[in-house]
Parts: structure tokens; C-alpha cells; sequence
């Protein structure tokens, strides 16, 4: 299988968890994501993540979601998430880790 398609496939999957991880948030803590939604439906799940990633500050629903102790079900978790990393660049991904370290 070609890189390019394997790359593909990963990043179809990603876009699928971070689908997901709005769907957790709004059954398991009742929070409704919808701008995340949004930007995960116009710009898929990698270019919303990368998009995310280079904010200043965390995300409005990054704080909602360290507020009910759930990490992780955030988008910095999942960009961490090992098959996933190759997807992003050493920055973002150290990005990703310096705000779940520092939320911890």
C-alpha cells in the first residue's frame, strides 16, 4: 500500500474519533460542542486539530472539559494518541502535550 494512501486511511480515522469524542462529550458530560462540530465537518479532523493547536490558549471546549475532569475526550488527546502522531508535526504534538501537562 502507497504512503499516500495509507496517510488516507489515518486521517479518515482520525476524523471519525474526533467525530466521536464530540459525541462523548455531549452524552457523557452534557456538553454540546457545536462549533467543534462545526470546524471538524468544513475543515476535517487534522486541519481542525492543526487549526486548534495554533491558538494561543486552549479552546473554550478544552476548558470545559478539564472543568469535568475529562481530558480525555479532548482533540490535544488524541493528536497524542500514538497511531495518530505521525499526522502532525513534532511542534503540535508538543503543543498537545504541554497543555494536557499543564491541566493536569
Amino acid at each position: 500500500m502507497a504512503r499516500d494512501d495509507i496517510m488516507n486511511i489515518l486521517e479518515m480515522r482520525f476524523h471519525k474519533e474526533m467525530v466521536d469524542i464530540y459525541k462523548k462529550a455531549k452524552a457523557e458530560c452534557d456538553y454540546n460542542a457545536t462549533y467543534f462540530l462545526q470546524m471538524v465537518t468544513k475543515y476535517g479532523g487534522v486541519e481542525t486539530a492543526r487549526r486548534l493547536l495554533a491558538t494561543q490558549v486552549p479552546s473554550e471546549g478544552f476548558t470545559r472539559l478539564w472543568e469535568y475532569g475529562r481530558l480525555d475526550l479532548t482533540m490535544e488527546a488524541l493528536v497524542l494518541k500514538p497511531e495518530y502522531t505521525t499526522l502532525f508535526s513534532e511542534g503540535e504534538t508538543r503543543i498537545a502535550r504541554e497543555r494536557l501537562e499543564q491541566y493536569k
